[in-house]
């Protein structure tokens, strides 16, 4: 019996991009959803058959199981960035429609793009208690029920209604009003020949006044510890890396589903650039810089 191939297998696999979707979400790390969902199998297939017969929906089991242990990354990973070397930003995606050379079956592929993945979205998570940010995701994201994620999370469905709630302020008050994204993509565009022409009058006109750019790096990568703000000093920072990214191809890409930037060094990309814009000028910018982030953004050599 033991040889005989498990019927259930393809019900369970196909529960994996909405497994992938969820874990993405919660924790703004591809890598550390894909560990999740690893783990959440592995205790699947460390039950019995007879264990795994008795479970009524195979599908909410492992959304429960990977629903916890993204609550306890998060846990850890508060501890983590805490002591992480500048600002943490989350893993950017890339629209895998722009890289036709990219890995076949990527999880990237199974990752649904979109306004919950934005990148101003998932920063905004980032500032969210784990307990919020789970419940906000699986209540409001996901459609799930208080009820089911008062299991996930350890509290009543009360406490979870008001944990949403305070996420869901969080939002409010975080979000300026995004521009569509044909006007995201111009705005980006301009940005994009602005630097590469070193046209500071145009950079500080497409910068909101109070704009913010953040980096991050890691590894041998250096990295601004601390936010920019206002748009002089980020034409200043601009202007200054432009004699540090000389000979880098600069291209128009989607990030996290909107428009973006990507710097590329003799084809491996070295920055994701996102953006948030709000009218016709850019509010913030996310400058990607660490290695282990930009894993999916540079096709591997054959």
């Amino acid at each position: 019996m033991a040889s005989q191939p498990d019927p259930g297998l393809s019900v369970i696999m196909s529960e994996r991009r909405h497994l992938i979707n969820l874990s993405y979400r919660l924790l703004g790390s591809l890598a550390d959803a894909e560990d999740v969902v690893q783990e959440t199998y592995a205790r699947w297939y460390a039950m019995s058959r007879e264990e795994q017969q008795a479970i009524e929906s195979p599908g909410a089991w492992l959304t429960k199981v990977a629903g916890r242990l993204c609550l306890n990354v998060l846990t850890s990973a508060r501890v983590r960035r805490e002591t992480y070397v500048g600002e943490w930003i989350p893993e950017p995606l890339p629209d895998r429609t722009e890289w036709m050379d990219a890995r076949p079956g990527d999880p990237a592929d199974r990752v649904t793009l979109d306004e919950s993945v934005n990148m101003a979205f998932l920063v905004v998570l980032e500032s969210m208690t784990p307990a919020e940010r789970v419940a906000f995701i699986l209540h409001d994201v996901f459609r799930y029920p208080f009820a089911e994620v008062a299991e996930i999370v350890g509290r009543t469905p009360a406490a979870c209604r008001q944990l949403a709630t305070s996420a869901r302020r969080r939002i409010r008050d975080a979000q300026a009003p995004t521009a569509r994204v044909t006007r995201q993509a111009r705005i980006v565009r301009e940005f994009k020949q602005a630097w590469e022409a070193k046209d500071i009058d145009a950079l500080i006109a497409l910068l909101d006044p109070d704009a913010t750019a953040i980096s991050d790096g890691g590894g041998a990568v250096s990295t601004v510890l601390h936010p920019i703000e206002g748009a002089e000093q980020i034409v200043r920072s601009v202007t200054r890396l432009a004699g540090v990214l000389a000979g880098v191809t600069i291209l128009e890409r989607t990030v996290n589903g909107w428009p973006g930037l990507v710097v590329q060094r003799d084809g491996v990309t070295v920055t994701v650039c996102a953006f948030e814009v709000a009218g016709d000028r850019i509010k913030h910018i996310w400058a990607v810089r660490n290695p282990d982030k930009l894993r999916l953004w540079t096709a591997p050599s054959s």
